[in-house]
């Protein structure tokens, strides 16, 4: 008899469950996971597609349904209420905040020095912005994160789109992932090659059999130039480009567009994005096999390509190594939490909770049962007339009992009772491993709030979590708008002409509420103070909450009538530079213009003159 090893890996959190490790192999079940063991998926996923499997299930209200494919028909009892739906569509609305903005330092600045900078920062957020509203970016962000929440990871894929002129935004479900990870090298790092691959069913009213597609981003050496062609079966492939042949010149390769040989023979690329030319570039291979055709000791990192279909694109070019010209994978890979040291993948936000979710679902099965014992009680009778005749239990019934007769009933309320006890607890208990407090999940009474500092404490979980699941997803967000940018000058648009690539941030909203009176009074008074700048005023109130759509706009128009309100008081004062001086700014011309002559205030009128007034007060001066 073998000994049971003990697998700990970043899905160990479901050992519990006997279909998902098997007690005789220590593996998924394979009636229960059967994309998981598919031929071509390697031995190192195989875990990990079975993961994803289950937490869907958990989600959509199928644990059951799948748990009956090995504990049998009575599995499929347990009832489901959705409680991990309901956490995960809670955590993906907390993550997501309220609303989403795209920022790019320096943008909001209005100081003369820094003009030409702040003008190409508010030009590359204008831009960012109208892509975003274009691509419906915040909807994108929530099928993303619907995924990272529920199943630990989400992906990303850019794409040029020549015909709507703009990068495009896909989400892609984790199981198509299949990155090549370095066995030596940290999880974080960008692999150098990433798969994307599924299986398409068998379509016999279109003669196609079942079949696997793969969609490749690699980075690799320069080549030179290819072109599509046909080789001798008749299959779409891409074949180098030659030139043509002279008096004693053989033909030779044709270097692509930018292309320049250096001494050693390296073939370099200079990039819109970049100070120095680099080596190398993506390519991207989108091709199908038929499974028939998938035999021997292949995976999808190693499948034959002689057996390959390659796609072909909008444009005519075959998708067969074409070379992107883009010195990046615009693949992002999105996880849940920040992965452990030396490890790429995230961790579902129901992972610890999950058994309490089992318990909940027996209670809540249990307690359906106890309450038809409830709503229909169980009665004994003794001492009837005709031990044949059948009673039925039920409004207006008569039973003929004989002298010693009576009617006994059970009472199951007191268990149904305690069952839905237990059930709250349990749901409190699977709220506070995954830190989501009442007042978040809107279960907890306001009444009972003893005080706003209260409300504030107990929210102290969901802060560490939220935080702890943002700082996964910051890199990745500037990552994101990072890639647009270039995906925009490799496209070669007309309005991203002469634009130099920033760092741009996608800022996300508060996700509890927030006392707006608080924050403008914080922030009024430290304006006041001059210990923030107006910029700084400004930023703090749209994240607050407050209605602004556009802090430079709003800036200008601060800025403006406090412009026009000191020109006022200097024309009335008829001294602009103490007014300027007032201001802690350099007096604008029209405010240093001369002052208009008042006309003379009699005598008698002067002690109604609001004017005369105010320089007495102030001592003639203010």
């Amino acid at each position: 008899m073998g000994l049971k090893s003990v697998v700990i890996d970043a899905w160990s959190w479901l050992n519990y469950k006997p279909i998902f490790s098997d007690p005789g192999l220590g593996m998924p079940n394979r009636r229960a996971f059967p994309e998981a063991h598919a031929s071509w998926v390697p031995a190192a996923d195989e875990r990990r597609l079975s993961a994803y499997k289950l937490l869907a299930a958990y989600d959509n209200n199928q644990a059951a349904e799948l748990a009956e494919l090995r504990d049998g028909p009575s599995a499929r009892e347990r009832r489901e209420f959705g409680d991990p739906s309901m956490f995960i569509e809670t955590l993906v609305s907390h993550v997501m905040g309220r609303e989403q903005h795209i920022t790019v330092p320096g943008a909001e600045q209005t100081d003369a020095d820094n003009e030409t900078e702040a003008a190409a920062a508010e030009r590359v957020q204008d831009l960012l912005r109208a892509w975003a509203e274009d691509e419906l970016l915040p909807m994108r962000m929530l099928q993303c994160e619907r995924k990272a929440v529920g199943l630990g990871d989400g992906v990303y894929l850019l794409y040029w789109d020549p015909d709507k002129q703009r990068p495009r935004l896909r989400t892609y479900d984790p199981g198509f992932y299949f990155p090549v990870l370095p066995e030596d090298g940290d999880g974080a790092d960008f692999p150098e090659r990433v798969h994307l691959a599924w299986e398409l069913p068998e379509d016999p009213k279109r003669g196609l059999k079942a079949r696997l597609r793969r969609i490749t981003y690699e980075m690799d050496f320069i080549h030179p130039a290819t072109a599509s062609g046909v080789d001798r079966q008749g299959r779409p492939v891409r074949a180098p480009v030659m030139s043509e042949a002279a008096d004693d010149i053989p033909p030779a390769p044709v270097l692509g567009r930018g292309d320049q040989v250096d001494a050693q023979g390296g073939i370099s690329r200079q990039y819109p994005w970049t100070d120095r030319p680099t080596y190398r570039t993506c390519y991207l291979t989108d091709a199908t096999w038929e499974l028939g055709d998938l035999k021997g000791p292949v995976d999808v990192d190693s499948l034959p390509m002689d057996r390959a279909r390659f796609a072909t694109n909008g444009s005519g070019e075959v998708l067969d190594h074409l070379d992107l010209y883009l010195d990046f994978i615009p693949l992002i890979h999105t996880p849940n939490t920040v992965p452990p040291a030396e490890e790429h993948w995230g961790q579902s936000s129901l992972a610890k909770a999950l058994q309490a979710f089992d318990e909940l679902a027996s209670t809540d099965t249990d307690s359906a049962r106890a309450s038809a014992t409830t709503g229909l009680p169980m009665v004994g009778i003794s001492g009837v007339t005709d031990a044949r005749q059948q009673y039925a239990v039920g409004p207006g019934a008569m039973f003929k009992l004989g002298e010693n007769g009576k009617l006994t009933t059970i009472d199951t309320s007191p268990a149904l009772r305690e069952l839905r006890e237990h059930g709250h607890d349990l749901a409190d208990r699977a709220a506070n491993v995954v830190r989501l407090p009442a007042v978040s999940l809107g279960t907890m009474d306001p009444s009972k709030v003893p005080s706003g500092y209260a409300l504030e404490l107990s929210l102290g979980p969901l802060d560490s979590l939220i935080s702890g699941m943002r700082l996964a997803r910051a890199h990745k967000d500037m990552l994101l708008l990072r890639f647009v940018q270039r995906l925009f000058l490799a496209g070669q648009h007309p309005d991203w002409a002469g634009v130099a690539p920033l760092p741009a941030k996608l800022v996300r909203g508060p996700y509890t509420p927030t006392d707006k009176a608080a924050v403008l009074e914080q922030v009024t008074t430290a304006y006041q103070a001059q210990v923030i700048s107006l910029e700084t005023a400004i930023r703090m109130l749209v994240e607050a909450g407050w209605p602004i759509e556009d802090a430079e706009k709003e800036i200008e128009q601060i800025q403006a009538r406090s412009f026009e309100q000191a020109r006022l008081l200097a024309d009335a004062l008829g001294n602009p530079d103490e007014v300027a001086a007032f201001l802690g700014r350099k007096a604008p011309d029209e405010l240093a213009a001369p002052a208009v002559q008042l006309p003379a205030v009699p005598a008698d009128d002067q002690a109604n003159d609001p004017v005369q007034q105010g320089q007495q007060e102030s001592g003639g001066n203010e």
